[in-house]
């Protein structure tokens, strides 16, 4: 049969007179977190207000770009030596060693020792999946506990990525804090060798973090277990103003020598939410295990997405190699995170003032 046949057998097979072959598609529901913007922009209320993704806006409500963003913007475009060639599969080099030093520390002994294996990957969902699809491939447990309630994305980046999900104890509603003797008995029961999740700070949904007393006592239970920790880092600095506070339970846990994953996200705390910059950092035994954790993570992503794109990691590298730049980061950041801390006193405030105000009126 000669091509011009096949296409017209083709044709005729997938068109079905006319009917689609996904003519019995059901129409999928709207994302829980996302679908809410898209109710809000389509909402012709003058007086809405979004609720659902969790991006800075300023006073009036707007997107915020950070100076120091549109600085170093300025700086990659005036430059005439810059060019659009694909990064090798692991991202740009510079942007992982920066990254790397940002969670875990410039003097961490991990980085000294060469026994962090870094990579780019599409801001911290993208370094979410990854590492679970490593983790799936190469580690000798498919269990992953992740804390309950958790960011909703949680539980579907780590199935599709070929891990069993499980849910440990962590918010207690009775006192709206962190059900700690829950959490520490749900891990102390999980079996020897089972990952899992950590909130590095700013706990997604909840905001509730453990003390730094109770992330040594977590880190003490999981090394005694030999549970392997998978930190999410999407806030640091977003949360309390510092860079350093907000990495603080990382740090501990790769202070006493063990192993960890650690995803980030510069979505929040630089303001790079459409340029999905993030990265996964693997903190091993050796540098030579190191290595060949590195040249196993490039099989994963190769088939995944190739290699990541290149603008907003050279954006971050720009202002975390500078420091003018990154001082003036620092100083937008906290600028952030001190107005959001005020805000949400200024509601609870207000709430608190119309309760007291509604019992009187009764």
């Amino acid at each position: 049969m000669d091509s011009q046949n096949q296409s017209s057998v083709s044709l005729s097979a997938t068109s079905n007179n006319g009917v689609s072959a996904f003519a019995n598609i059901a129409q999928a529901p709207e994302d829980p977190i996302l679908g809410v913007t898209v109710a809000y922009n389509k909402d012709p209320s003058p007086i809405k207000v979004n609720l659902g993704v969790g991006a800075y806006r300023t006073e009036e409500g707007k997107p915020l770009v950070l100076n120091v963003v549109r600085r170093a913007e300025q700086l990659l475009i005036n430059d005439p030596s810059r060019v659009k060639e694909y990064l090798p599969i692991t991202g740009l080099a510079d942007f992982n060693k920066l990254s790397a030093k940002l969670i875990l520390g410039a003097d961490s002994p991990a980085i000294h020792e060469n026994r962090v294996a870094t990579v780019q990957c599409l801001s911290g969902t993208g370094s979410l999946r990854v590492g679970g699809e490593f983790l799936a491939r190469h580690y000798h447990q498919r269990t992953i506990y992740i804390p309950q309630p958790t960011w909703g994305n949680h539980p579907k980046v780590f199935t599709l990525a070929g891990l069993s999900v499980k849910y440990y104890r962590y918010y207690d509603p009775a006192t709206r804090g962190l059900h700690f003797q829950g959490l520490m008995e749900d891990l102390g029961s999980a079996p020897s060798g089972a990952i899992v999740l950590l909130h590095a700070c700013a706990h997604n949904p909840t905001g509730v973090d453990p003390s730094l007393d109770q992330w040594n006592q977590i880190r003490q239970l999981m090394r005694s277990k030999g549970l392997l920790p998978f930190f999410d880092s999407a806030y640091q600095g977003f949360a309390s103003g510092s860079l350093d506070a907000d990495a603080e339970s990382v740090r501990m846990f790769v202070a006493d020598g063990g192993e960890l994953f650690a995803a980030q996200s510069y979505a929040k705390n630089m303001g790079l939410y459409g340029e999905r910059v993030g990265a996964l950092s693997i903190v091993c035994k050796a540098a030579d295990v190191a290595k060949r954790v590195e040249s196993q993570l490039k099989l994963v992503i190769r088939p995944m997405y190739s290699n990541p794109p290149i603008h907003g990691a050279s954006i971050v590298a720009t202002i975390l190699k500078d420091r003018d730049m990154y001082n003036e980061w620092t100083i937008e950041l906290k600028a952030m995170a001190d107005r959001i801390i005020s805000m949400r006193k200024e509601l609870f405030d207000a709430l608190v003032l119309g309760a007291l105000l509604a019992i009187g009126a009764t």
